[in-house]
């Protein structure tokens, strides 16, 4: 089969991969743009991921932009030299800048989900977002960039299903499914000019905070039921949920509610370590019950009676709206 129109996509990480892959499949031709390895790590993307190599081993052309941002000369001068049609945002969570966005004859799409849908949950984090307010569906929108954030006109949108047994890994998954259902639905339609755009309703619009790593401190204040659930919305490809005994951090990536009974363990401290089992994993003590901690990373030896703290970190409280969630107007 004979390559189609070239595809710009721009992303850097496990998710760009994965659509870079979908298109080669449909027989695109792909042109990467994308960050190194070293800015990756100065501007801290979460699940940063170096496709170069995978780029040169199968003959995709690749533009690595100095600035993460696009604002340079540089970044520009490419871009108006090439010409390009149509380009997708998949793992790149920076703004295109408008004189980038002009150049291509149809558009950059990108993609943002949100628990309420758009123009409800623009912002950052979402999906973590979603899952610390105990959301139960997702619906992740297909939209053309303007230069505001998450403000395009809407191409299409697939709902997803956010269970009780999800992560912020199994989130990351879906997301990535429904981001290239949609891309793979729409594409034909968009290279031949045959797609119609949706305006956004006219609610006024609300924005998620950006979370930082120190986000991730846990609230041994917090109830049982709170604490399991926000350490599933931090956990891989995020930093995980952390906290200190002592000096010594320990970061929880997986944890579970393993009773609401105390077992006699009633009058312990919030956030104590009651319990050490065989094969390294523990139960901590929390108001509502225990918790069972099945994965985590320290570099010092968990014993019973470890109390949990916050060390000389103080949590970061955020913001609330009047129905108790943190997208803001």
């Amino acid at each position: 089969m004979k390559l189609k129109d070239t595809i710009v996509l721009f992303g850097c990480k496990s998710t760009s991969k994965f659509i870079l892959e979908s298109l080669l499949r449909l027989n695109y031709k792909v042109y990467l743009v994308t960050i190194d390895a070293e800015k990756g790590k100065s501007q801290k993307v979460a699940d940063y991921l170096s496709i170069e190599n995978y780029c040169i081993e199968n003959n995709i052309e690749v533009y690595v932009s100095n600035k993460y941002s696009l604002k340079s000369e540089k970044d520009h001068l490419f871009f108006k030299q090439n010409k390009f049609q149509l380009g997708f945002v998949v793992g790149w969570q920076r703004l295109i800048p408008e004189k980038i966005l002009d150049l291509f004859t149809i558009g950059i799409f990108g993609t943002h989900g949100s628990a309420m849908n758009l123009p409800i949950g623009r912002g950052r984090s979402p999906m973590n977002w979603s899952m610390i307010e105990k959301r139960k569906v997702f619906y992740t929108n297909l939209f053309k960039y303007k230069s505001g954030a998450d403000d395009g006109d809407v191409l299409d949108t697939y709902k997803f299903q956010i269970t009780d047994h999800d992560t912020a890994e199994t989130m990351h998954f879906k997301n990535t499914l429904a981001m290239m259902h949609l891309i793979e639905k729409n594409i034909n339609g968009l290279l031949s000019g045959n797609f119609k755009l949706m305006d956004q309703p006219s609610l006024i619009p609300t924005y998620y905070p950006k979370r930082k790593e120190s986000d991730s401190l846990i609230d041994w204040n917090d109830d049982i039921v709170n604490i399991e659930h926000f350490i599933r919305a931090v956990t891989k490809p995020f930093n995980g949920a952390y906290s200190f005994i002592g000096n010594n951090k320990v970061i929880i990536y997986r944890a579970s509610i393993f009773d609401f009974q105390e077992f006699g363990f009633d009058n312990v401290l919030p956030g104590e370590v009651v319990i050490l089992f065989n094969n390294g994993k523990f139960l901590i003590k929390l108001f509502g019950g225990l918790l069972l901690v099945h994965e985590y990373e320290t570099k010092m030896k968990i014993k019973i009676g470890d109390l949990f703290s916050n060390g000389n970190e103080t949590k970061n409280i955020f913001q609330k709206n009047k129905y108790g969630f943190h997208d803001l107007e």
